[in-house]
């Protein structure tokens, strides 16, 4: 799986923000290409990984999420749908309640926006500038479609892009699945957009032109290393899943960063919730429940035990 899609499957808000009408839509329209990408019909379903955690008067259950799948994938039957129905509330990274999508999406570009003045392409060498070119070329864009975005979120719409052309998209995704199931159920939220889309708008300006030129390079690679992700997490793999996930992460201060700290934020935020009676649901990105220092992990770290029921 390459660095970049490691990366922006951590994130809710970047995902759903640059597919949403924000970010690369603003820009010309893409253009679908060929591609020889296995269909959802075709992906073995072992059932996606379920995980609950619970004491005598509370049950939590953990679901990893993929944020974006190609249209036509069924995946909500089973237990994930009983977990769903018997509980009292959804928590999920981020919360947008209808009508706040606009707002939040402008918000997320005026982050992601150059100094007036400033061209993005100014900001590389000769050698990255062609690399650069090539992949929007590749992706059937005008090279200077970004000149004017800050080099995270050049990465980000890079990243997405392919996946839109090859028949992606967040309304396929986990999230806005669960969400329509959900109802009217009490939603809830363990992050806030800003906190998200910060965790790249204040990175250096010279890990962010890494971060963009790893995208570029890698711009063939990234449909095939979400189809390989989309199989494993369908195939109920968490241990494959975070080899995948994992590796790679060459910056510890990055993975501290993306996953890391999170994980353990948010098994405090568990450990907390224990004490509250009920029955809630939690859909968090599929990297956090896989791997080292995962969620379940950090919650064994507090005496919490997590146990697979799906």
């Amino acid at each position: 799986m390459t660095k970049i899609m490691k990366k922006l499957s951590l994130s809710a808000a970047v995902v759903a923000m640059s597919f949403s009408g924000t970010a690369c839509a603003q820009q010309q329209e893409p253009t679908p290409v060929s591609t020889t990408r296995v269909a959802a019909a075709e992906v073995e379903m072992g059932g996606p990984a379920l995980w609950k955690v619970a004491d005598e008067d509370t049950t939590i259950y953990l679901f990893g999420t993929v944020h974006v799948l190609p249209e036509g994938m069924e995946w909500y039957e089973g237990r994930i749908a009983q977990a769903l129905q018997s509980s009292d509330k959804l928590i999920t990274e981020i919360y947008l309640p209808k009508g706040n999508e606009a707002a939040a999406g402008a918000a997320f570009m005026e982050k992601g926006s150059l100094p007036a003045g400033d061209n993005l392409r100014d900001l590389l060498s000769e050698e990255q500038k062609a690399v650069y070119e090539s992949a929007m070329t590749k992706m059937k864009l005008p090279v200077g479609a970004f000149d004017t975005m800050e080099p995270w979120l050049a990465a980000v719409n890079i990243s997405m892009i392919p996946l839109l052309q090859a028949g992606y998209t967040p309304e396929s995704g986990v999230e806005k699945v669960l969400e329509q199931k959900a109802g009217d159920m009490m939603r809830g939220e363990l992050e806030s957009v800003n906190f998200q889309v910060d965790l790249f708008d204040t990175l250096p300006l010279e890990s962010q032109i890494v971060f963009m030129m790893e995208a570029a390079a890698g711009v063939d690679e990234i449909v095939p290393s979400l189809d390989s992700m989309v199989g494993e997490w369908a195939s109920g793999d968490p241990e494959e899943l975070g080899k995948m996930m994992n590796e790679g992460f060459s910056d510890p201060v990055l993975a501290n960063a993306l996953l890391y700290s999170r994980n353990a934020t948010w098994a405090e935020w568990i450990d907390t919730r224990l004490d509250t009676p009920g029955t809630i649901f939690i859909a968090v990105g599929a990297g956090h429940l896989a791997g080292e220092k995962s969620v379940q992990d950090a919650l064994e770290l507090r005496g919490i035990k997590s146990i697979r029921i799906q």
